[in-house]
């Protein structure tokens, strides 16, 4: 099972190595590329040694620089490190900073520009303004004060010009969430551009989308926890885990839900990274209540009517992917006749205009059925179905595996489909 991180109860060297580990395995920094930092409450920095293999970093390889500047540890602190003092010392509200060379952002780094976080819906919020700072040589006294001149403006997430990023944040749970948010923003701009233009969202519809939050529903009776439910809650995790794993899922997005009933499911909860779920946060609602104490996904009423439109549906998965929102964000046709496994998986996905999730005007649920499993939101998200939650996610890998054929493809040549005689013969031999 996955490392959770507690940013309450774990040391700092702790919750540094679970960090950079994560950011290595999902190939966002190099054995030698980047460092990590954070503050404890009594002002010291525990940051990443210099020159150490971040694909096999221990806790007993971060190192302490003590508020009167002596090093403590058994190897010399990142040759970076004195801009992450610079950055604490000016904006005393951030206690930890991700600094990598992750290569969406690089991409932008180097040809200058700032990614637009307005492709996707929550990126913004997430985010923040993103702050630019020229290119100084690494570890220089220079570089620090063009970095903390940024942070000094209010920025928490800058690009390094030539060179990569640095993000800033409450917590080490906090930093990593606008790094990995931001990263995704980069990756799917540049697939997005690979086949089409992107398209983005203007500020108040954004802010129409973070003020959309319904009323909550309303607490059941203490439930009981049967062994089946108990089994369901722990397959929610797994999945969740292993989406985080593949790139499926961010720390900021996605949601999971299973049926546990005729008229309840169990879901993921809001305001909980994705990473670190685990059992205990999953929500039980049940005719239209739910589990005391906890808080459901703000997208459970949309759960809850693709269940009540669909009662062939017993698992949802609403993500962001990679591959599938560069199909989002640019408003192109997901044509899933790539291979027969696609089309027999999937049949035909339709993508609908942003606004159509919203409680009170939501198309999804009708577009939703045996024959349409899945349907992509602009903007947004990808929404997938099916029976059980095994199956959903085998949706969803085969789903982003066809949409990363085709954005791979699309500087080959144009797309040559499975024709409409081969379709007929594929819905004759498997969907009868």
């Amino acid at each position: 099972m996955n490392e959770k991180l507690n940013t309450k109860l774990m040391h700092p060297r702790d919750q540094i190595t679970l960090i950079i580990s994560r950011i290595y395995k999902r190939g966002m920094t190099t054995t030698s590329g980047g460092n990590i930092s954070m503050m404890d409450d009594s002002g010291d920095m525990w940051v990443t040694p210099s020159a150490i293999d971040k694909g096999s970093l221990k806790p007993s390889d971060i190192i302490c620089v003590k508020r009167d500047g002596t090093i403590i540890g058994k190897h010399k602190p990142s040759s970076e490190y004195p801009f992450h003092r610079a950055i604490y010392e000016i904006r005393p509200d951030i206690k930890a900073i991700i600094h990598a060379h992750p290569p969406a952002l690089v991409a932008f780094s180097i040809v200058r520009k700032i990614p637009n976080t307005n492709v996707i819906s929550q990126a913004k919020h997430v985010c923040g303004p993103i702050g630019y700072a020229g290119y100084e040589l690494p570890g220089s006294e220079a570089l620090g004060k063009v970095i903390a001149k940024e942070f000094e403006k209010g920025f928490k997430a800058i690009i390094m010009e030539n060179h990569g990023t640095v993000v800033g944040g409450s917590d080490m749970a906090d930093v990593y969430q606008r790094f990995e948010t931001l990263e995704f923003c980069a990756r799917t701009l540049l697939y997005g551009t690979s086949i089409g233009k992107p398209e983005y969202l203007p500020d108040s519809l954004i802010s129409e989308f973070e003020t959309l939050v319904s009323e909550p529903l309303t607490e059941m009776d203490q439930p009981d926890h049967s062994m089946q439910e108990s089994e369901k809650r722990a397959e929610i995790c797994d999945i969740v885990h292993r989406a985080c794993d593949h790139g499926l899922m961010i720390s900021s997005y996605g949601t999971v839900s299973t049926r546990s009933g005729k008229n309840d499911f169990l879901i993921t909860p809001t305001d909980i990274s994705r990473w670190d779920l685990e059992k205990e946060d999953i929500v039980h609602i049940k005719n239209g209540k739910r589990e005391p104490g906890k808080l459901p996904s703000r997208a459970a009423w949309l759960h809850q009517e693709i269940y009540n439109h669909n009662p062939e549906v017993n698992s949802i998965i609403m993500t962001q992917s990679p591959y599938l929102m560069a199909f989002s964000v640019t408003n192109t046709k997901f044509n899933v006749r790539t291979i027969p496994e696609s089309w027999i998986f999937l049949q035909d996905i339709s993508t609908l205009n942003f606004g159509s999730h919203f409680k009170g005007n939501s198309e999804v649920p009708h577009f939703i059925s045996v024959n349409n499993p899945a349907v992509i939101i602009q903007n947004d998200s990808v929404i997938i179905t099916g029976n059980k939650l095994l199956q959903t996610f085998d949706r969803l890998e085969v789903a982003e595996f066809s949409a990363k054929s085709l954005v791979m493809g699309a500087p080959l040549g144009e797309m040559v489909p499975i024709n409409d005689k081969q379709v007929d013969e594929l819905r004759e031999a498997f969907l009868k």
